[in-house]
């Protein structure tokens, strides 16, 4: 029972779902930082997915139906299930708000606030990636107590020119 190395294989599964469900997406966390890398850098326990706050309902229903489970609920801000096959998801809607603004629900209550350019793509094995820039995701490891795998993925993210 695979559950602690999400794999590659695993992650494009992923990012086809959410193609094929038509929602906005972008990857981030460990993976997001890899594919800006251009190669997978490291083991990974999960795979991060920022998206489209209004296909909330559509997107969970969607990973229960092929066999993930919730495992933590601090909707609306995020949620983690948990695949026998494909391992862990985090997911985080984020609000695409008609003035262009970007918002999270933030889990004390309130909203983050997230600039527009912080959302990219990159090229990864020949596919077209939306993800987090790496401004952002310098950013987001920061405030508080980092991990070893975060200042790995903070040493690979300074080495992109």
């Amino acid at each position: 029972m695979k559950i602690n190395n999400v794999t590659e294989k695993d992650l494009f599964y992923i990012l086809d779902l959410f193609e094929k469900m038509e929602v906005t997406y972008w990857l981030d966390g460990g993976w997001g930082v890899d594919v800006l890398t251009g190669k997978q850098q490291r083991e990974h326990r999960d795979i991060d997915i920022d998206f489209d706050a209004q296909h909330t309902q559509k997107v969970i229903q969607k990973l229960e139906d092929i066999g993930y489970k919730i495992e933590v609920d601090w909707m609306p801000s995020r949620m983690e299930l948990k695949h026998k096959k494909y391992g862990y998801l985090d997911i985080h809607p984020i609000n695409l708000n008609d003035d262009g603004s970007i918002t999270q629900a933030n889990p004390e209550g309130g909203n983050y606030v997230f600039q527009n350019e912080w959302f990219s793509e990159t090229n990864y094995k020949g596919r077209k990636i939306p993800c987090i820039s790496k401004e952002a995701q310098l950013l987001f490891h920061s405030g508080y107590d980092l991990t070893e795998k975060d200042h790995f993925d903070i040493k690979n993210l300074k080495s992109i020119t």
